[in-house]
């Protein structure tokens, strides 16, 4: 059925997400109302509490760090504004595999990413080159002048490999100038999803080639078939391909009444 199928893709995903899926799938007539819904996951435990993720960045370096250019920026179509990071995998076997991101701050999309056993800058660049691949196939040109690309002042974003490849094509580079996670918000957040809907909920990681797999499930999961609730619940494949200021929508509260003693 649908509803295993969509666990087994994203064991973790919000219950609401869940339930905007299987009410597109098979309409209102057979499945309940949002509260109802939300009562029969508490009935089976399947509601988990969250995590707390930990981040890390490397910001002691000689290399130049870049103005923040993204403030109050308004975006209006895709391919204006990526956001990069780096997080963390642990392993089965004690070892850190580490996940290079770059999502389109416009679609919510991941645009780049590869999944390594280090955090060399050669694997932050090749999932630049794969977000600029694909941007030079949608634009249908290799300029890309009007993009800007933010990150954190971590040395593999800083280093002049990393800029060098920003600056052939034409992309304008931004910075963080604080320490503070929402100065990079949409990756943190991002990298927020992809461990508490898959990372934390999986019981263990064999290795990386198995985590690379697993994680390649997910993105393609992720970018085309979950509803994000910052684009209006659609899908990053299709905000990708849309014009025009994204409709956020806020999360509602969803609150339980508390028996009285009697």
């Amino acid at each position: 059925m649908y509803h295993k199928n969509a666990n087994k893709k994203d064991p973790g995903i919000g219950g609401y997400k869940l339930w905007l899926m299987l009410t597109e799938l098979y309409g209102r007539k057979l499945i309940p109302g949002r509260d109802s819904f939300f009562t029969l996951l508490r009935r089976h435990q399947l509601m988990f509490p969250p995590r707390k993720a930990r981040h890390t960045t490397n910001s002691n370096h000689r290399y130049h760090k870049w103005k923040n250019l993204v403030k109050d920026i308004v975006l209006t179509s895709a391919n204006q504004l990526w956001v990069s990071d780096i997080t963390y995998i642990q392993l089965a076997n004690g070892d850190v595999a580490y996940l290079h991101l770059v999502t389109d701050a416009y679609s919510r999309k991941i645009v780049g990413w590869v999944l390594a056993d280090t955090l060399r800058a050669a694997l932050s660049i090749q999932a630049l080159q794969m977000a600029i691949d694909q941007a030079i196939e949608m634009n249908g040109g290799e300029c890309l002048k009007g993009l800007i690309h933010h990150s954190d002042r971590g040395v593999q974003y800083c280093c002049d490999a990393y800029v060098q490849k920003l600056q052939e094509y034409d992309i304008s580079i931004s910075m963080t100038e604080d320490y503070k996670p929402t100065d990079n918000a949409i990756a943190e957040r991002v990298n927020g999803i992809i461990k508490m809907e898959k990372v934390y909920r999986m019981h263990v990681f064999k290795d990386i080639e198995c985590t690379r797999v697993t994680i390649g499930r997910y993105i393609q999961f992720y970018n085309n078939r979950r509803p994000h609730m910052r684009i209006g619940y659609k899908t990053p494949a299709k905000a990708h391909l849309e014009q025009g200021i994204q409709q956020k929508i806020w999360k509602k509260r969803i609150y339980t009444s508390k028996k009285k003693d009697s």
